[in-house]
């Protein structure tokens, strides 16, 4: 490999700010085969698949300035799952290695990443050519023929889409509403840093049917119900505030862009509750103030606005531990104004050749709060939850408005230590 460095994207540097034990800015996709993984198998689909994304395979070195990548000839290697999901890939103790790792258990192939590397839709993208890779060796006399997934050129795949794409022009519109002051979930955390993860599994075909009927997004129809659930554990005097959900957007969904970095922004849709609300009402209104967020002028105006800093002259000279200090606190604020967070990755794609040996797709993202991962394969839905509380009410409430709604569900979670 070519000796390159280049300097991390802009919402790199805010992971790279705000890792903690608790959140190491990690984030977990899977796919869950129709029979046990092969060991050697995946180690081999996984050197062909590394040599098919060269800006993974990078290390992560502190600059006086900026944080930069540097291309190394380290090479990856699958491994027994041991630890727990979304453990850390990068800190103190973790240094100069990979910034991703691949992992099995039983019939499931892991792949997670530090979030400064890449986001959800470049995880996937790696996990599905790795997939990919792994079943042509596995069954050769089936798939011999089977085309690998089309990639992008290493230009492409490794540009830097909020610079290549910034023109600093525009003002999107603010929801009045995203201004209140919001309710933050209380409660007691986990002890020793831990975070449970809760593994939802729905009928697609089900809650589509439930969301036309309110004439909503499947995603306005979670994110709904989330608030509902919320609003039912917040304590009286605390019913003024507004419930805000955070939801990820896919930027290359509005830019001509096949970068495999992060290139992704945040919204928020804020609700301040009257207690009359139901699931539809809430829906409906949620719907509303979501399509409105997503309007192409917004979304292109909030991406302009968070790249602007890199563009002003007298930040470049700042030395790093001083931007990191800013970028932290300017993090903490903001997730002041969220509640929760919903990210909805949408409905994984496969080929049809391969289709007989995958049974599902699932994915967390680390959390110092309350976050859900929504990704569906075929008529499978799965909400994969990291909670960093010992309570669970708000999950139990969610889950029992969806339940009401006759949903079919299916959930399972992680063991924690209570002390």
């Amino acid at each position: 490999m070519p000796e390159t460095w280049y300097k991390v994207d802009n919402v790199a540097k805010v992971f790279l700010a705000s890792v903690t034990r608790r959140d190491p800015r990690v984030f977990r996709v899977s796919c869950t085969l129709d029979e046990e993984v092969d060991p050697a198998l995946l180690d081999t689909a996984l050197a062909r698949t590394a040599r098919e994304y060269p800006q993974f395979q990078v290390t992560l070195h502190r600059g006086l300035f900026w944080h930069y990548l540097e291309s190394t000839d380290k090479q990856p290697h699958a491994v027994p799952e041991t630890q727990p999901p979304c453990a850390a890939i990068y800190g103190r103790e973790l240094k100069n290695d990979l910034l991703y790792r691949v992992s099995y258990y039983r019939d499931r192939i892991n792949v997670e990443m530090f979030h400064a590397l890449s986001d959800g839709n470049g995880g996937m993208m790696f996990l599905q050519s790795l997939v990919g890779n792994y079943l042509r060796l596995k069954h050769p006399a089936e798939l011999a023929n089977v085309p690998g997934i089309h990639h992008a050129s290493e230009e492409e795949s490794g540009q830097d889409s909020f610079r290549q794409h910034y023109t600093g022009k525009g003002e999107g519109q603010e929801d009045p509403i995203n201004r209140k002051k919001v309710y933050r979930m209380r409660g007691l955390k986990l002890p020793y840093d831990q975070v449970q993860f809760f593994e939802g599994h729905l009928r697609v075909s089900e809650v589509l049917e439930r969301a036309r009927g309110m004439d909503v997004t499947l995603t306005s129809y979670l994110a709904a119900a989330q608030m509902l659930a919320v609003y039912r554990e917040m304590p009286a005097l605390d019913r003024g505030r507004a419930v805000s959900v955070s939801l990820p957007v896919n930027l290359r969904n509005y830019y001509d862009s096949d970068t495999a970095r992060n290139f992704f922004n945040s919204i928020r849709v804020s609700w301040v509750f009257e207690g009359s609300e139901t699931l539809e009402t809430l829906a409906r209104a949620f719907d509303g103030k979501l399509r409105e967020a997503l309007r192409s002028e917004n979304v292109m105006a909030r991406m302009n606005g968070f790249e602007k800093l890199e563009h002003i002259p007298a930040v470049k000279p700042v030395p790093l531990f001083i931007k990191n200090v800013a970028v932290n606190i300017g993090n903490r604020l903001e997730s002041n104004k969220v509640t929760l967070t919903l990210s909805n990755m949408g409905r994984i794609q496969v080929q049809e050749p391969l289709k007989p040996y995958i049974k599902g797709y699932c994915a967390y993202c680390s959390s110092p709060s309350l976050f859900t991962t929504v990704c569906s394969y075929e008529d499978d839905l799965v909400l994969g939850t990291t909670s960093a509380y010992r309570g669970t009410a708000v999950l139990k409430n969610f889950y029992r408005i969806l339940a009401d709604e006759g949903l079919h569900i299916r959930l399972e979670a992680t063991e924690v230590q209570l002390g």
